[in-house]
């Protein structure tokens, strides 16, 4: 299929491509880089109308391709990495937009499920600092890549653009891009300093993503949680249908609770105007979904996750037990001061038999020493603080679980790599 007729395919009329701008390279991609990173020193700011001021100037504020908006507490990458996948194998250009990336930069912009290239995502990180000094914006870093990837996604003239929120909901600076459809993963508690005390008042900025009179889709919630969301859903003239299936058919991602995930995405999928998929497609779409650092076997028996809130702890535990069943696990942990650390480690101690906690190059970490009592007083399984991460994963016997914060995933996952390439260049 051509990719005009897959246009039409989809908007069910013609396409007129989107010219690019010209622009001059004006640095290496590792000086954009450090230019990008040094805009977190801003730290998180919250609102809308400062991202619809930077994607007006960039000219990419109503992008032409279809839009799925996902928000939630646990599962919104699974789900967003589900849905690329099947519209992908369907035939169906795609733009994922995700935070936050293991190791390298690029995993929050792909297109095709490929990365953005180095020498693009330099280019267009350059264009929009110039934006921002000519127009006297002071974006975050969230933002900025956020401007970048709708940028990148309008040059490539994808079909589908599906993002994942970074934050709550309503003031995420992804609700500024308009949506057509709205979805919605389980709600917990989750970054209450900035969304609220309450499950009602957290699913409230959450589902503040549904579009006047665009389908919203949710999975099953808590009973707070669905009557924020049907509030909500009343507020925007629009119904929200609940995905309550499970996905029967078999995927790339391990645990049972991708079966839900899974469902949803392809509810979101089905619910685009003109969306169109075989039996074969999704089949295969669902099958070739990779998504790192969710339930991922990196070598045999030895799992990584990025679970590191007590809703997504309940269901880490719940895979491993289908996994391995009564068999326990050496755990290698790091985890953020902010989180509820205390619930997370009295949930996670029933399945680990070993505790490990290197230290971890992120301020957010908790020391690995202050760590240890508090797995002390929520487990009896013996506790060692090795030096260094490196020392930690020396040794990966089959059953061990590296689990926490997605900065030590990344740490890890950098680390193995660049093990395995050291290794692959001495024979």
């Amino acid at each position: 299929m051509t990719g005009q007729a897959i246009k039409s395919r989809l908007t069910g009329s013609s396409f007129s491509p989107i010219p690019s701008a010209s622009t001059t390279m004006s640095g290496t991609y590792t000086e954009a880089l450090d230019w990008l990173y040094s805009t977190q020193m801003f730290g998180i700011k919250l609102g809308l109308e400062g991202i619809t001021r930077l994607l007006q100037a960039c000219e990419a504020l109503y992008p032409r391709a279809r839009v799925i908006h996902v928000a939630g507490t646990n599962g919104k990458g699974s789900t967003c990495a589900f849905a690329e996948s099947v519209a992908r194998a369907a035939g169906y250009s795609t733009g994922l937009f995700t935070s936050p990336h293991l190791v390298e930069f690029g995993e929050r912009i792909r297109v095709n499920g490929q990365m953005i290239p180095e020498e693009d995502a330099a280019r267009l990180i350059f264009r929009v600092r110039d934006i921002t000094r000519t127009q006297e914006l002071n974006p975050t870093f969230f933002e900025l890549v956020l401007a970048v990837a709708m940028m990148y996604f309008a040059e490539r003239e994808v079909d589908i653009i599906i993002l994942e929120t970074g934050m709550g909901g309503r003031l995420d600076a992804t609700n500024a891009v308009p949506k057509d459809v709205a979805v919605l993963t389980p709600i917990g508690m989750d970054h209450t300093q900035y969304l609220g005390s309450t499950l009602g008042e957290i699913a409230a900025e959450k589902a503040a993503i549904i579009a006047w009179h665009r389908p919203a889709l949710s999975a099953p919630q808590q009973p707070e949680a669905v009557q924020a969301i049907h509030a909500a859903a009343q507020m925007m003239d629009t119904d929200y249908r609940l995905v309550t299936e499970e996905c029967q058919l078999p995927l790339g991602l391990r645990g049972s609770y991708q079966r839900r995930n899974a469902a949803l995405a392809l509810a979101a999928l089905r619910a685009l105007p003109h969306f169109l998929a075989s039996e074969a497609e999704i089949a295969r779409g669902l099958l070739e979904v990779r998504w790192p650092g969710r339930f991922d076997e990196i070598a045999p028996d030895v799992i990584m996750d990025g679970a590191h809130n007590p809703p997504a702890i309940k269901v880490l535990v719940e895979s491993w037990r289908e996994a391995y069943g009564e068999q326990k696990a050496r755990c290698i942990y790091a985890g953020s001061a902010d989180k509820a650390l205390d619930e997370v480690l009295s949930l996670l101690s029933p399945i680990v038999s070993e505790w490990v906690l290197p230290p971890v190059q992120s301020p957010r970490i908790l020391p690995a020493d202050e760590m240890a009592d508090k797995v002390r007083c929520a487990s009896t399984a013996p506790v060692s603080t090795p030096a260094t991460l490196a020392e930690a994963l020396e040794e990966l016997p089959p059953h061990t679980l590296i689990c926490g914060s997605f900065f030590l995933l990344g740490e890890a996952r950098a680390h193995l790599q660049q093990r395995a390439d050291y290794r692959r260049t001495e024979q």
